[in-house]
Order: C-alpha cells, then structure tokens, then sequence
C-alpha cells in the first residue's frame, strides 16, 4: 500500500517524519555541514573540482550542500576522505533534523555594522548579499528572516541562539 511518503522521500533522506515544511531535511543538515567543511578549508566549490582533478563537480558538490540532492553513503565517505575529515564530522549529531524555527526574524541596524567593518565582515557581507537578492540597497535596517538565521549562525560559527544572544549584546538589533 502506498503511504505518499515515497513521493517526497522517506527519512532520513527527504523530510524527517513531522510536519511538512517545519523542519530542515536530513540532506539540508549534512549539505550545510558539508559547506562548513569546505568553508573552513578556504575553498570554493570551483577549488574542490580543480584539486579533485574533476572527481567532485562544483554542481554536485553544490546540489549537495544546498540539500538538492541525496549524497550516499559511499559518497559521503569519499568527500570525507577528501576533505580529510571524519565523515562522523559530516553527519548531523541527534537522530532527527531540528525544527527550523520561521518565526524568528530579526532587523538588523545596517549602520550599526558599518561602525565596526572589520569585525562584521562575514554579517556585512551576508546583508549586502540579501540586498542584492532583493533590490534594496538604501535602507539602515536589513530584515532577515528565520530560515536566515540560521544560515548566518553556520557562517559565523554559532548557533542560532548564540547568533541572537550576541548580535543582541553589541547592539545591532535594530529595536522595532
């Protein structure tokens, strides 16, 4: 009997077993992982198929990353191996994804980063990024959605809560 679970792929490869669109899918926990790795290492995914001799295609390893496609097991080790990492280090820690909280967005004072560019860079960078997606380059004060922040927190090495501890702290939440 068909269950419809087949359609959208049964965890841990598709959605994990709660409610459709609350979570972050098996494949976006280990592509985001992968992408920390490979960030950490200082390449871009044009470097990871140059220095794999075209092995790793900066397509795949980028359908990978944005959790596109399902990377098996074998290849999993192997990208491991290649990164020369533990491939326990690639593998989300707990048996099912986290929820993906969308509630949780934030406005952050764009002025308030710009006092200080050296130590924002990577938050600088990341809001000039979302501005270009959306057109709006004049505005003080960026809006950034839940999904949002948790990528921002993987890119500067925290976690969500951490993210909004800290940006809180140093005063580059906008009050609204």
């Amino acid at each position: 009997m068909h269950d419809g679970n087949a359609e959208r792929g049964d965890f841990p490869g598709g959605r994990s077993p709660h409610t459709e669109g609350s979570t972050v899918s098996y494949a976006e926990d280990v592509g985001a992982r992968l992408r920390r790795i490979r960030l950490q290492q200082g390449l871009s995914l044009q470097d990871v198929e140059r220095r794999s001799d075209g092995q790793w295609k900066a397509a795949v390893i980028g359908s990978y990353e944005r959790g596109d496609r399902n990377i098996s097991a074998s290849r999993l080790c192997e990208l491991a191996e290649f990164y020369q990492v533990s491939p326990s280090d690639v593998l989300p820690q707990d048996d099912a994804p986290r929820p993906v909280d969308r509630s949780r967005s934030i406005v952050i004072d764009l002025s308030r980063i710009e006092a200080d560019p050296d130590r924002w860079g990577n938050l600088r960078r990341f809001c000039e990024s979302i501005q270009v997606q959306r057109g709006d380059y004049n505005r003080s004060l960026l809006s950034i959605r839940g999904e949002d922040v948790r990528s921002l927190a993987i890119i500067l090495d925290t976690t969500p809560e951490g993210l909004l501890d800290t940006l809180r702290d140093e005063g580059l939440l906008a009050d609204v």
